[in-house]
């Protein structure tokens, strides 16, 4: 009966179900010629998303189009070479960035940090729209905003930096994902109540995959004010955060 129903069931298409590489056929020992310029033109996208600098003013007009005040930043990176050999001083802010944030108005409910992280195609694409929805929402609750830090050469833990110079109750990082080949504009949101230099990874939460093919941006805000709604009512983030406040109240 297994045999019939095998014969009778259409075949199935793994590649309507993914993203990733499979069902790509056969070329003699090797796969097909469009499977191969496939795989190159993504491996080329890969490269250039890491390589590429952000488009920093396209970034900044859409902030400034949506009433978002922004501040300029930079890790201890000197250049691009660096920051891909020396993640340490990626995760650092420059001694000039502390205090220009230092600076700007103190103890913000919530701070958002665009990074440009591994993929520059990820932040020019999707921060922005991003960070407009969560401005919204915070709006909406209200908390106070502090100005967008626009942080050049950063890595995850630059964000704990910025949104403790910044003095703010919780900080959002949206950065450019290290990009694979079947996508290369993935960004990353990174975030930590309470964010101090030195934050270990298990205090943060992270959403990833917010683009067009994988997590909508309106989706991950709703998701992201979520989480800042609990980090400030629960006073902590990371793998302690309760997924609901009920659960907060009975662990406490």
């Amino acid at each position: 009966m297994s045999d019939d129903l095998s014969k009778s069931s259409p075949p199935l298409d793994l590649r309507r179900l993914t993203g990733a590489r499979v069902a790509l056929g056969a070329a003699g020992a090797g796969v097909p010629t469009s499977a191969q310029q496939r795989f190159l033109l993504d491996h080329a996208r890969a490269r250039e998303a890491v390589w590429t600098e952000v488009d920093w003013p396209a970034v900044r007009g859409l902030l400034d189009g949506g009433g978002l005040a922004s501040v300029e930043a930079e890790s201890r990176v000197r250049d691009r070479a660096e920051y891909l050999r020396r993640p340490d001083l990626g995760r650092r802010l420059s001694e000039a960035a502390r205090e220009r944030l230092r600076g700007e108005e103190q103890g913000a409910d919530l701070a958002v940090v665009i990074a440009d992280g591994l993929s520059a195609t990820a932040v020019t694409l999707n921060a922005a729209p991003l960070a407009l929805r969560i401005a919204e929402r915070a709006g909406a609750r209200g908390w106070r905003l502090a100005p967008v830090v626009l942080a050049r050469q950063a890595r995850v833990a630059l964000g704990d930096e910025a949104g403790a110079a910044l003095g703010a109750k919780v900080v959002v990082l949206l950065v450019g994902e290290r990009p694979g080949l079947s996508a290369a504009d993935s960004l990353g949101a990174y975030l930590t109540h309470a964010p101090e230099p030195g934050t270990p990874d298990s205090r943060r939460n992270c959403i990833s995959n917010i683009r067009e093919g994988g997590l909508p941006v309106e989706s991950a805000a709703r998701q992201i004010e979520d989480l800042v709604a609990r980090m400030l009512r629960q006073g902590r983030s990371g793998v302690t955060l309760a997924r609901t406040d009920e659960a907060a109240a009975i662990e406490g």
